[in-house]
């Protein structure tokens, strides 16, 4: 494996010469380097010493990347992302409590239904699929019902890829006094968060966007005070994040049995993290994605659903064209076979398709798969690339 430079630190390429695996251009799970898949070849016991220390260090590094050291505690989960969220919104907010839920896409609508299924009462703020909250809305809606105690919304939305304003949203909630619940799961680790000083109550993340490791657990960074008072509030054994954590505190290990091998690749793709130069550098490459599938795709003649300022560097969501010889399961199939897997669209209100920025890519695939999305509409005999008219 080949080493490249990124400032003063070096981290590993992501292109592999034996490389049969297609390239995952998708919201996740995403592209992982190859370190990352081989972390997962050990077998770990799940109450051996290693694999308590193991489960230390990781929590402990997630902690410090969202800035949560000394003021929130990580507590890891057995799931997905939205394992995540239900055990976040269901061990935090109270039976009587409420939540204000803002959506602008699927994971937003997610965390309403969530609080449906889970009795806890709720009010929406809904706008369009692309059209972020505004701040001064949930500031009169937090001031009009004074029983909200939660403010709960997406970062980035993949279901658009829209960036929600998140530190605008937070300042209202904390001049309000109400507590923020953010799902973070496909921004954490490529957008600034600093939980303590937003301040965010609870943030909720994965690693298989863009930490890049593999999807089988979430993990919830929260106030350490607010977790300590939620004893007895959840309304799951498995999902009980105030149980979990005091295992954690007690003797270091998981309740129920570990995603042992997931862990492993996370703590991995931990250190490669780190080694690419954290945050900031792996926000400039996403952007930079993003930057050359965007031009590559206009220059097809083919529509971004956002514009560019609110456009994350996470996920591109692309209008699918008017013409109708166009049909995504062709297009899709195309892409397959040399090796790019995107996405359908997961909007309401338009016809749309996906295409990923995340995960081990780099300009090279990004031109490689604007010149084979131009090669299948070719082979479709696609002419009028615009959306259709409204």
């Amino acid at each position: 494996m080949t080493a490249r430079v990124h400032g003063t630190k070096a981290c590993l390429h992501w292109m592999s010469p034996d490389r049969e695996d297609p390239w995952l251009l998708t919201p996740g799970p995403i592209t992982t380097a190859r370190p990352t898949r081989e972390a997962m070849l050990r077998d770990w016991g799940s109450r051996d010493a290693a694999f308590i220390a193991l489960t230390a260090r990781v929590r402990g590094r997630l902690l410090a990347l969202a800035g949560g050291e000394g003021s929130h505690v990580c507590v890891p989960v057995q799931g997905s992302g939205s394992f995540g969220v239900e055990a976040a919104l269901g061990t935090l907010v109270p039976r009587d409590g409420k939540v204000l839920v803002l959506a602008n896409g699927a994971y937003g609508r997610r965390m309403a239904q969530i609080c449906i299924q889970l009795g806890r009462d709720h009010v929406v703020y809904e706008t369009a699929e692309d059209t972020p909250p505004e701040a001064a809305e949930v500031e009169r809606r937090l001031s009009a019902d004074p029983e909200i105690g939660f403010v709960a919304m997406v970062q980035c939305e993949t279901s658009s890829g829209i960036l929600n304003p998140v530190a605008e949203i937070a300042a209202v909630a904390a001049a309000a006094g109400r507590k923020l619940i953010l799902d973070s799961i496909s921004a954490f680790g490529a957008l600034p968060l600093d939980v303590a000083a937003l301040p965010c109550a609870a943030m909720i993340g994965a690693p298989n966007k863009c930490l890049e490791g593999v999807p089988g657990l979430a993990f919830v960074i929260v106030e350490r005070d607010l977790l300590a008072a939620s004893r007895g509030r959840a309304h799951s054994l498995v999902l009980d994040l105030y149980d979990q954590w005091r295992r954690f505190e007690g003797n270091g290990q998981w309740r129920f049995t570990p995603p042992t091998h997931v862990l492993a690749a996370l703590d991995r793709a931990l250190e490669g993290h780190e080694a690419e130069g954290g945050i900031d550098a792996r926000r400039a490459r996403y952007q930079e994605n993003r930057r050359l599938l965007v031009d590559g795709m206009r220059g097809l003649g083919l529509e971004t659903y956002l514009p560019d300022a609110l456009q994350a560097p996470i996920i591109v969501t692309f209008h699918a064209p008017a013409d109708g010889a166009f049909d995504f399961e062709t297009f899709y199939g195309v892409l397959a076979r040399d090796g790019f897997l995107i996405y359908p669209g997961k909007l309401t209100a338009a016809e749309t398709f996906r295409i990923g920025c995340i995960g081990q890519l780099g300009p090279e695939q990004m031109r490689e798969v604007a010149a084979a999305a131009g090669q299948a509409l070719d082979h479709m005999g696609v002419e009028q690339r615009g959306r259709a008219a409204a």
